[in-house]
């Protein structure tokens, strides 16, 4: 690869079940000049699919373009279910500075492709995280609650009209939030009970809203398909708050309640020191760095 500028974008599609569609989706980031797809998962229980891209600026902005039109074409929430929230058809693009870009270049590009989208596909745009215009807007909770069927009545009150588009829900394909972040872990905690009730409790104590752990932001979900249900988290700042930190207090959450951790996953692509730190802890290692990462040091 010998870009000279690398970002990084993680759209989330309100789409984990339909194959066909899955591929339609995805197929604009293949093949493409300045563009690598590196990873795309879809869940059933969540009914969302999760692209993992990097690419040239320019290059990785029009294969997002093209892709959110095709989803647009493809998803209609109105006969959309499943675990996880959503707000729209794509319901949100974040793109993450790698190599040779700035936050603020981040946040730039965000802008350019927010405003093309709501200008060619009339479709209401959020600016969230570090592309928000108001501190209200930064969190995507926030942003996104109420969700698909209570977005048409949010979206008029003046504190919630689209940064970009029309003040006006898109009949079949929502709202989109579309910003600037620093590079998040998707992380999921399966526990052995069915009771969904739990689960959300574990996740409510565990997230930082809820007085848990900073830079953690976690919900309750139902597996059905297993019959146990999950506590879903996105680390957003890996740096500042580990893994191991969040698994340790839902393993400490759960006890009150007989339950115990079947097992964990990783949704998506993780940074490579995320899982070092995660592992040099519950492998006791002193003075432990990067450094003694050999694939590290061959990238170097």
């Amino acid at each position: 690869m010998t870009w000279n500028k690398i970002v990084e974008c993680v759209p989330n599609f309100s789409e984990g079940r339909d194959l066909e569609k899955i591929d339609k989706i995805v197929a604009p980031f293949r093949a493409k000049n300045g563009v690598k797809l590196l990873d795309y998962s879809n869940d059933e229980d969540h009914n969302r699919l999760v692209v993992t891209l990097v690419g040239e600026p320019e290059a990785l902005c029009d294969a997002l373009f093209e892709a959110i039109g095709v989803a647009m074409q493809l998803i209609d929430l109105n006969q959309h279910h499943g675990q996880h929230p959503r707000m729209g058809a794509v319901d949100v693009v974040p793109f993450i500075p790698i190599k040779n870009v700035t936050m603020d270049d981040a946040i730039a590009l965000s802008k350019k492709l927010a405003e093309r989208v709501a200008s060619s596909y009339q479709l209401p745009v959020f600016l969230y995280e570090k592309s928000a215009t108001a501190p209200h807007r930064e969190n995507l909770a926030a942003v996104r609650k109420g969700e698909f069927e209570g977005m048409a009545t949010k979206i008029m009150q003046p504190e919630w009209y689209p940064d970009f588009g029309p003040a006006q829900c898109h009949p079949t394909a929502g709202v989109v939030a579309i910003g600037a972040r620093m590079p998040l872990v998707a992380y999921n905690i399966n526990l052995n009970t069915p009771n969904l009730e739990i689960a959300t409790d574990i996740a409510k104590k565990i997230r930082f809203i809820g007085g848990g752990l900073r830079y953690c932001k976690a919900m309750g979900v139902e597996l059905k398909d297993r019959g146990i249900t999950q506590v879903s988290i996105n680390m957003t700042d890996y740096t500042k708050t580990a893994l191991y930190r969040a698994f340790e207090l839902v393993r400490i959450e759960a006890r009150r309640y007989g339950v115990t951790i079947v097992g964990s996953e990783i949704i998506g692509l993780v940074p490579m020191e995320a899982l070092i730190d995660t592992a040099s802890y519950y492998l006791g290692l002193e003075d432990f760095s990067m450094q003694q990462v050999l694939e590290a040091r061959i990238m170097e």
